[in-house]
C-alpha cells in the first residue's frame, strides 16, 4: 500500500509539473491537490500531527490555486497550520544543533531583510509565516538528515513564492516552486515514516471461559 501511495505521488507530481509548465490549468486542478493525501494515505496509521500538517498544506494547495490577494493570503494560514504542525512534530522527536538554530536565524533575518521593501501591504503576514517556517526548517534537521532536507526544501520552495509576491520572478520560477515543493513533502513523510513506524495495532483478546485453554470445549 506504502510503495502504491509513493508511485501515484510520482504520477501526480509529475503531471503537476508539466501542467505548471505547459500552463494546463486544468491539469494542475486535477494534479496538486493530491500530491499532500497521497503522502497521508503514504503515513496510515498515524494520528499525529506530521498527518494533520498534511491535511492544512492539502487546504492550502486547494486555495492557492484560485487567483489573487485573498487566496493568497488564505493559503498562507493554511500552510502557517501545516508548518506549526511539523514544528512541534519535530521538536518533539529531537532537539537541533546550535549551528541550525543560528544558520536558520540569520537566513530568516537576512532574507526578510532583502525582500522587505518589496513586499508592501504583504509584509506582517510573510514575516510572521516566514518565521514558522524558518523554524520549522531548523526543527526538522534535529528528526534526520531526509527530514531536514525536506524542510530546507519547503523552505527554498516558499521563498521562490516569495520572490515572486515581491516582484522578483524569472523563467520557470513557478516549475522550480513545484518541484521544491514536492520533493519537501515527500522527503518529510518518507523521513518521518523511517524514525516514527506505526504504533502496532491492537490484538484482541477473547475473554476466558469454557474452551479458552485452547481446546474445544467439553
Amino acid at each position: 500500500m506504502r510503495r502504491a501511495a509513493l508511485a501515484l505521488f510520482g504520477v501526480a507530481a509529475v503531471a503537476e509539473l508539466a501542467a505548471v509548465a505547459a500552463g494546463v490549468t486544468p491539469l494542475q486542478w486535477a494534479a496538486k491537490p493530491l500530491l499532500a493525501p497521497l503522502l497521508i494515505w503514504y503515513l496510515a496509521g498515524r494520528r499525529d500531527l506530521v498527518t494533520a500538517g498534511l491535511v492544512f498544506a492539502t487546504a492550502g494547495d486547494v486555495v492557492l490555486l484560485i487567483p489573487g490577494r485573498l487566496p493568497f493570503l488564505a493559503g498562507m494560514a493554511c500552510f502557517l497550520g501545516t508548518q506549526v504542525c511539523l514544528l512541534i512534530a519535530f521538536v518533539r522527536a529531537g532537539r537541533p544543533r546550535v549551528a541550525a538554530v543560528a544558520g536558520y536565524a540569520v537566513l530568516w533575518a537576512g532574507l526578510n531583510a532583502l525582500l522587505w521593501g518589496h513586499l508592501g501591504a504583504l509584509r506582517g503576514p510573510i514575516l510572521g509565516y516566514s518565521m514558522a517556517l524558518a523554524a520549522m526548517a531548523c526543527a526538522a534537521t534535529g528528526v534526520s538528515a531526509r527530514v531536514g532536507l525536506g524542510g530546507a526544501l519547503f523552505l527554498g520552495s516558499d521563498l521562490l513564492i516569495g520572490a515572486g509576491a515581491a516582484g522578483m520572478d524569472f523563467p520557470g520560477r513557478d516549475v522550480v516552486v513545484m518541484a521544491t515543493y514536492a520533493a519537501a513533502l515527500a522527503l518529510i513523510a518518507t523521513g518521518w515514516a523511517a524514525v516514527r513506524p506505526p504504533a502496532p495495532a491492537a490484538v484482541a483478546v477473547r475473554p476466558a471461559g469454557p474452551g479458552a485453554s485452547g481446546g474445544p470445549a467439553a
